[in-house]
């Protein structure tokens, strides 16, 4: 009788560095995040937070190393495909409003607003009263919201949230925290780039990074505070 084989990963990261020029930005990092886990990425700016989720979603290629998304190299269509990322400073169109977004970008993925529970998902980011403006018009707390509904409003096994907490009020903090425990309680896993330390607690799980070194990985109780 065969032996079961164990599942992959979402995210695998094996011995990934990148380099801009002769400068080192961060790596060799190895690490993954299982299914139904939640990462926090810590370190303070510039420590390689940014660029890793960047490798993990395709954005970027690694100079050094392999990136793996449900056991496919990142950047491949199926992979991008698992992966819905949230950058530091929202990409959204300027000439569509907040619903238009979330029509286009479900569609866009295959599926349709109602299937995601989008009116109730903007009504918890606070964005109920603001469906129809136009993201241009809105302070940066707002478009973050904005971006966080979007990103949500598609299939997706893994959610990349790169710094999500700073420009959030405590409202907004709240919801995504409680949205991040409902994907992974439904098996999904979520990594989130952060040098929050408060909302730590809430993670499943935290890698320390520390001029472009992983310092650290193990449990958010653990984690060192100097």
């Amino acid at each position: 009788m065969s032996t079961p084989k164990k599942p992959r990963p979402p995210l695998r990261f094996s011995k990934i560095a990148k380099n801009h020029g002769d400068v080192r930005a961060v790596g060799p990092v190895s690490f993954t995040v299982n299914a139904g886990e939640s990462v926090a990425l810590v370190g303070h700016n510039g420590s390689g937070k940014s660029t890793l989720l960047a490798i993990a979603a395709g954005v970027l290629d690694p100079s050094e190393g392999n990136m793996k998304v449900n056991g496919i190299d990142a950047g491949e269509p199926a992979a991008r495909a698992a992966v819905s990322y949230i950058r530091d400073h929202p990409v959204l169109y300027e000439d569509l409003t907040v619903r238009e977004h979330l029509d286009y970008l479900s569609r866009l993925h295959g599926s349709t607003p109602e299937a995601h529970n989008a009116d109730e998902l903007l009504n918890r980011l606070g964005l109920g009263g603001r469906a129809d403006d136009l993201p241009s018009t809105f302070s940066r707390g707002l478009r973050q919201k904005a971006a966080i509904a979007v990103a949500l409003c598609r299939p997706f096994a893994t959610l990349l949230i790169d710094e999500p907490f700073s420009g959030l009020d405590d409202a907004g903090q709240r919801a995504l925290l409680e949205l991040i425990d409902e994907i992974r309680a439904e098996g999904g896993s979520v990594l989130v780039a952060t040098h929050d330390q408060g909302a730590l607690k809430r993670f499943d799980r935290a890698v320390v990074l520390s001029e472009g070194e992983l310092v650290f990985d193990g449990a958010v109780a653990d984690v060192p505070t100097h």
